[in-house]
């Protein structure tokens, strides 16, 4: 089955050491302003995705959401989460760690877009909504 999004073996680090402190976490990339075209990462309690949030799987096992005119953007893509040195937005639980989330990506194969077109679009947050 092809993924809509990983994350390096860093980012999964991050990710493991960030739900240590934090608890269940949950990232969003919305296309709006304050880094809105990172990857947020929260704690999952703090965020309530809606029904233009588009749910395209998980990265260490938290759930991974971006916001549908975002999604209309990348959705041709395998986006590749890693972690950069730098601060990205103070919204994000990794920014005191004094590192970013950040979006790589590549283009699907055309085997995996077949793939892709046959399963349908990923749900919306209406559809696959967020258990604290």
């Amino acid at each position: 089955m092809v993924e809509r999004v990983t994350a390096t073996a860093d980012a999964l680090a991050m990710i493991e050491k960030l739900s240590g402190m934090h608890g269940p976490l949950l990232f969003h990339q919305s296309g709006g302003c304050c880094d809105g075209s990172a990857p947020m990462c929260y704690p999952r309690a703090e965020f309530r995705v809606g029904a233009q949030d588009v749910y395209l799987g998980e990265i260490g096992g938290q759930p991974f959401y971006m916001g549908a005119a975002q999604f209309d953007y990348w959705k041709q893509t395998h986006l590749i989460i890693d972690i950069v040195p730098g601060r990205g937005s103070g919204f994000s639980v990794e920014a005191p760690e004094g590192v970013r989330f950040l979006t790589r990506s590549r283009v699907y194969t055309e085997a995996e877009y077949d793939e892709l077109d046959k399963i349908g679009p990923p749900p919306t947050g209406v559809e696959r909504p967020v258990a604290a």
